[in-house]
């Protein structure tokens, strides 16, 4: 099959590689020509594991291209992806879908033949029909047929994801566009992945409604933790034991500082705008999302009651900055509101990321920025482990002590055993369950 993907951030150029990979013939387009000119060079401008070998692969085999011009790839193309950024628009929370609409009028004034154009970016219900409004009305002689296939990636497991996933979902009830679908999700039936075809705008309902409901999971058991730690429970065994009931499952049941990156903070904001639009309230998606909010400037607080109550001239090490681990993605990361609240309480923030602290020095300009975990420790009055990169979870505890001004670690991914930190002398804060004083 042959594939134009407009947009080439995280989920098209995920998205476009895999479909190469599968077999197909696919181009890549993005009017970022420095983004363009890069990929050509073969560097990524994103970081997930294993894409740079797969981009890499797929180019050589001459099956993967990059190009700032859509005019011919969507000319030849059997289907094309509308894979653009839909940020939260300022002042209200609705997705801002000024980029998908452009990209429908582009994509309108190049088709030829029968074209399947489908919406990969995460877009509110009923977004489908106005891209397909904006195409017939640019060339109402278009034979096109516009469908909803939206993205389940999780960042740092997102090549895994797209070939291996749970479900496909495709709002289409053309029969020759699911043809067309069918065909190019073709290569995934021998991992027996599920292909479930819906009408379009409970496709769309579904990406929103997925999300909202995982951003519940990790905000109940936030609250949970909160519980966990005022009456001498460990959460950690509170959610393994409701987590073996198979009906509620063990995923997304992980205490720490609150949920961020590119989807369920804004899919949960435009789901509740799309509710009010139909004067439908939805309490708890709200009551999740204004949680979450303010858990993530209450472990600035944490930090500071840990250390007495005050920051005033304190030095204070924070280990990770992106979102989650394996992913260079800064977008409402919780370490920004945390750091922030850090400075406002006057402290000194010195900080460490394995790939993210470039982008975060556009959030977090100024703070100190270190080479390696030991040095940012160095002088700490207390270390914080902000996100669970692989890198932290065994690190030197003797060494970090020797280094740090206090030994007091503050860890918001509960990634160390309280017992172990007892015994290496440190003054341990977790989430959800009770406080260590190191011997």
């Amino acid at each position: 099959m042959r594939i134009a993907m407009i947009g080439t951030g995280y989920v098209g150029l995920v998205s476009g590689a895999c479909f190469a990979d599968f077999g197909h013939d696919v181009t890549c387009v993005d009017k970022d020509e420095k983004k363009i000119a890069a990929l050509h060079r073969g560097e990524i401008p994103i970081y997930e594991p294993g894409l740079d070998e797969l981009v890499a692969t797929n180019v050589k085999a001459k099956r993967l291209d990059f190009t700032t011009d859509l005019t011919k790839p969507v000319a030849d193309a059997d289907a094309v992806f509308i894979a653009v950024g839909t940020p939260s628009r300022r002042g209200d929370g609705h997705a801002d879908l000024s980029y998908v609409y452009a990209a429908a009028r582009e994509i309108a004034q190049a088709l030829t033949g029968f074209t399947v154009v489908v919406t990969k970016s995460t877009v509110p219900v009923g977004t489908g029909d106005e891209v397909e409004r904006i195409i017939r009305e640019t060339n109402p002689a278009a034979d096109v047929v516009v469908a909803s296939n939206p993205e389940f990636l999780r960042e740092g497991a997102a090549i895994r994801d797209f070939k291996f996933p749970d479900r496909i979902v495709v709002g289409i009830s053309d029969e020759r566009g699911r043809k067309v679908m069918g065909d190019i999700y073709r290569p995934l039936s021998l991992n027996q992945a599920p292909l479930m075809f819906t009408e379009r705008r409970t496709a769309e309902m579904i990406k929103y409604a997925a999300n909202a409901f995982l951003a519940t999971k990790i905000t109940f058991i936030n609250e949970i933790a909160d519980l966990s730690e005022k009456a001498g429970a460990n959460v950690q065994e509170v959610a393994r034991g409701i987590g073996l009931d198979n009906r509620i499952g063990t995923k997304f049941l992980h205490a720490g500082p609150g949920f961020g990156g590119s989807c369920f903070p804004k899919d949960t904001k435009a789901l509740i705008k799309i509710a009010q639009d139909y004067d439908v309230s939805l309490r708890i998606v709200e009551s999740v999302l204004a949680v979450n909010e303010n858990r993530k400037r209450a472990m600035a607080r944490k930090v500071s009651q840990a250390l007495g109550g005050s920051l005033r001239g304190k030095t204070i090490a924070v280990l990770g900055l992106t979102f989650k681990p394996d992913t260079d993605d800064m977008r409402d990361a919780p370490s920004i509101p945390l750091v922030t609240g850090l400075i406002d309480m006057g402290a000194t923030v010195k900080a460490f990321d394995p790939v993210g602290m470039e982008q975060a020095k556009g959030e977090l300009p100024s703070i100190t920025y270190c080479e390696d975990a030991y040095s940012c420790a160095e002088g700490a009055d207390a270390l914080v482990i902000v996100t669970e990169w692989v890198q932290f979870r065994a690190l030197d505890l003797d060494r970090l002590k020797q280094t740090m001004a206090q030994p007091v670690l503050i860890d918001l991914r509960n990634i160390y055993r309280p017992e172990d930190m007892e015994a290496a002398g440190f003054t341990y804060e977790s989430v959800g369950r009770p406080t260590v004083q190191g011997r």
